[in-house]
Formats: structure tokens, C-alpha cells, sequence
């Protein structure tokens, strides 16, 4: 499938290949580079890129281009969603997913790549299966690999890789068993002036972190599991029983893993718990203007919004910017004409505002029309889509019957016992 993985900096420059069949020229990513030169954006680079021998399938993490190289006939998104779990393996192992620590743990990352695709298919994707095999770097690791000439590998093959839950290693055991749930919603929105939902979807993933002894059983179901829409679920999720009784019944794997991913298409149901009033206007013929933005809360929420950034896309004919904001930090960069405006974590008390002068080309028109404002904002503890949870069941052999659930918060994360 795959015949080889090159990863590229936001430089343009290939820091890092892995051939699998037979190599691969570089030149083959003079075609990716052409396609990122007419992109306006790193986010508008097509994901397939046709040559007449191969076909470049990438995506863009962390600041990096992982770009797969594919001769024959493949189902895209397949590919994409080997290399996000490739991206995902490095950060888990890592900490962080950058081109500084690949480049430090260059032996992990090729021995990772080596065990995660064997002869340009996927075999071994699970991070807990990967650890048992690679064990993950350490400050100690590393001292006595460099002392005795040793490596990460591991002496032998895990046990889950020769059975039929290939996601869970065998012999787990723990002295507090627990589980946690987190439900992740993003929504995607556009409003108008008035404020009026012009159109909304949600995005939301499942994340697990499981700790159980032996090998668990668990059910999990949801009070309104008709809301889901284009589900996805981890390979330990029995399908069958989810398209007939809506109810997720899985072995899970040990640890950190993501359950399942959803979209809901709400545009009615919705509620943006930020308003936004703004006023961009000019003096006149001359080349100045004035520029108020204020950021704020939708009462009928009633939680904490967090993290608040404001990005706007100025005009060409912009100069500079003279700003003083009651809150947060703003920069703006003259050359790509870019305002960011970090607010944080907003107060009922006092409303942050963003007021100042601009400076525009004098022999340029005015804009017609003001520019659209980008906000992101967090708030935790508040599923957006209504999705809850129902009931969670646990079945383990040897352990005490399942005496319930205590829930942690009302996001949807909880801890089981047994």
C-alpha cells in the first residue's frame, strides 16, 4: 500500500524519509511542493496529489507534512487515518510531535514506523501493543542504551499481537481498577450580524483512559444516541450491536484511546454561548479609521468561557493598527495582515474591548466590506450537542460484580469501580 513516508518542515525541506518496498526518489515531492506553492494556506493543500507513478496522499501536524507515497490503487482516507495515527503514536511517545524531537529520538521514530507497517501495510497501531515492543524514551533509557550499546526494542512479541484482541496486552493488572470518559465537542458556526445561526455542526470524540484488570467487558449507552451522525468507532467497538440496539459493547484497550468520533448536524439546536459586537469604520477620504471590538457571554449558558482568541483577516489596503485592549494581549503582523487577539478567560464583571486607530494606503479605496472575525473559545463541563450518558456496565472475571458509577463531572467524565 504504502511505499514510502517523507516528512516535511514548514520550510519546505524533507528532514526525514522511511521506504518500505523499494526507495523513492525525493523528487517525487517536487509535485507536493508545486501543489503547497499555489495553496493560499497550509489547510488548502489537497491531500491527494496524482504523478504519473504515484499518488502523494499527506496531512498537516504540528507544523509538519506527512506526506505517504502510493503506487497503486488506495482508498484515500485510509491512508490519512494511518498517518494521523502515526502522528498521534509520536506525540504519545514523545510528549510532543515536533521536528526537533524526531529528530533526537531518530533510532525510536524508524523502529516505530518499522513495526507500525510491515511491507507498506498496517500492522501494529495500538500504542499500548507498541510500548511492550519499543519501549518509550527516558533520560535513564537513554543513559544505559548509550553505555551498553543497547536499544529500546523489546526481548519478546506481545502476547495481545498473537490473539484476537490484538488492541489489549495480556496480563494486566491493577490495584485500583477505574475508567474515565470525556466527551469532546468542537462547533463549527457562522452568525451574522444580528446574531442569527447561520450554520452550525458539531464535532465531538469519545476519549477513554481505562485501567481494568484482566480482560473487561464494558456496555456503554447514551440517552439520545439518535443525535449521532458519520460515527467512527476504535476496531474493539462490536459493530453489529451498535446498528441494532445503538449501545457500545467493547474489550478496551489498556490505557489512553479513542473510543469513538461523531458528527451532529444541529443548526437549530445550537446554542453559541458568545456574542460579539464590532465596529470598523473610516473618516471620511482620510486614510484613518476606527476600530471597536467587544467580546461577551451569552447569559442563557451559564458556564465559564475560557481560552478566547479573536483572529481577523484585514484587508490588503490595512497598514498598521494602534490598539489597547481592556483585556488579554493583541499582535498584528503588517505583512500578512493578520490580528490575533489572545483574551483568555472572559469576566461577567467587565467585558473586554479592543479599541484603537488604523492606518491605511492613501492612494488605495476603502474596503467595502468589513472582514470577518474568527473566535475559539473552551468551555468546560458542557456538552453542546445534549449527547449524555446513560448507563455504563462492566463484566470481568474473577472481580467483584459492578457496583456502579460516580460521576466526576457533567461533561460526561467518570470513574468505575469495581
Amino acid at each position: 500500500m504504502i511505499h514510502s513516508l517523507f516528512l516535511v518542515n514548514g520550510s519546505g525541506d524533507i528532514f526525514l524519509e522511511k521506504h518500505w518496498k523499494s526507495v523513492v526518489s525525493r523528487s517525487v515531492c517536487d509535485y507536493f511542493f508545486e501543489a503547497q506553492e499555489k495553496a493560499a494556506d497550509v489547510e488548502n493543500v489537497p491531500p491527494v496529489i496524482p504523478t504519473p507513478h504515484h499518488y502523494l496522499i499527506s496531512i498537516y501536524r504540528d507544523k509538519m507534512f506527512f506526506v505517504a507515497v502510493v503506487q497503486t490503487e488506495v482508498t484515500p482516507l485510509f491512508v490519512i487515518e494511518f498517518l494521523h495515527r502515526v502522528a498521534d503514536t509520536f506525540q504519545d511517545y514523545f510528549g510532543v510531535c515536533s521536528e526537533t524531537s524526531l529528530k533526537d529520538n531518530a533510532v525510536i521514530v524508524y523502529e516505530l514506523l518499522e513495526e507500525m507497517l510491515d511491507n507498506g501495510f498496517p500492522l501494529a497501531t495500538e500504542s499500548n501493543i507498541l510500548k511492550e515492543m519499543i519501549k518509550p524514551p527516558t533520560v535513564l533509557r537513554s543513559v544505559v542504551n548509550s553505555l551498553t550499546g543497547s536499544s529500546n526494542m523489546g526481548e519478546t512479541l506481545p502476547m495481545g499481537q498473537l490473539s484476537n484482541i490484538p488492541w489489549r496486552r495480556a496480563g494486566v493488572k491493577y490495584t485500583n481498577n477505574e475508567a474515565y470518559f470525556d466527551i469532546i465537542e468542537e462547533v463549527d458556526a457562522i452568525i451574522d450580524k444580528a446574531g442569527s445561526t447561520v450554520f452550525a455542526e458539531i464535532q465531538g470524540v469519545v476519549d477513554a483512559c481505562v485501567k481494568l484488570s484482566g480482560m473487561p467487558d464494558l456496555t456503554l449507552s447514551f440517552t439520545n444516541p439518535r443525535l449521532l451522525d458519520d460515527v467512527s468507532f476504535h476496531p474493539c467497538v462490536r459493530f453489529k450491536r451498535w446498528e441494532s440496539e445503538r449501545v457500545l459493547s467493547f474489550i478496551p484497550p489498556d490505557g489512553n484511546f479513542r473510543l469513538m468520533s461523531y458528527r451532529v448536524s444541529a443548526q437549530n439546536l445550537v446554542a453559541i454561548p458568545v456574542y460579539v459586537k464590532h465596529n470598523i469604520s473610516f473618516q471620511g477620504s482620510s486614510p484613518t479609521g476606527t476600530f471597536d471590538i467587544t467580546v461577551g457571554p451569552k447569559q442563557n449558558m451559564g458556564k465559564t468561557l475560557e481560552g478566547i482568541m479573536v483572529t481577523v483577516h484585514m484587508p490588503k489596503v490595512f497598514l498598521n493598527m494602534s490598539l489597547t485592549p481592556t483585556q488579554g494581549t493583541y499582535t498584528f503582523d503588517p505583512v500578512t495582515k493578520v490580528l490575533n487577539w489572545d483574551i483568555g478567560k472572559i469576566s461577567p464583571q467587565k467585558l473586554p474591548t479592543l479599541k484603537g486607530t488604523i492606518s491605511l494606503q492613501s492612494d488605495a479605496p476603502k474596503p467595502e466590506e468589513n472582514p470577518s472575525l474568527n473566535i475559539h473559545f473552551k468551555m468546560q463541563q458542557c456538552a453542546v450537542s445534549g449527547l449524555k450518558v446513560n448507563r455504563l456496565d462492566m463484566y470481568a472475571e474473577k472481580y467483584r460484580p459492578f457496583k456502579g458509577v460516580k460521576y466526576l463531572t457533567k461533561a460526561g467524565k467518570f470513574q468505575v469501580r469495581t
